[in-house]
């Protein structure tokens, strides 16, 4: 299986607060983030954040809010341009070493 690692960017003042539902272990909010790996804009992001809507608002045309972008940081390619916030040069670490799971 293939990993990538994605940082987000969420700007919370974007939120609906009444899409916000109460969980066993907390309150949650449902979001998708749609990347695209081959393309950057021009601050290095590669997908954007959106707050879901029931199907039955998408089925009317109703979008949730953009919260906020992301960034692919793993694995790194060549052709992502270079930007003051980006991560630092690769360390050699295998990023699977991260991952809990």
């Amino acid at each position: 299986m293939s990993k990538i690692g994605l940082g987000l960017k969420i700007n919370v003042t974007k939120i609906d607060k009444d899409r916000l539902f109460k969980g066993k272990k907390g309150v949650f909010l449902d979001v998708t983030t749609f990347v695209d790996l081959d393309e950057f804009d021009q601050y290095g992001d590669s997908g954007m954040i959106t707050q879901d809507v029931s199907k039955e608002e998408r089925e009317a045309g109703v979008k949730g809010p953009i919260l906020g972008n992301c960034k692919v940081f793993w694995p790194k390619k060549e052709s992502s341009p270079v930007h003051p916030s980006a991560p630092a040069a690769d360390t050699g670490e295998s990023f699977d070493d991260d991952i809990p799971f």
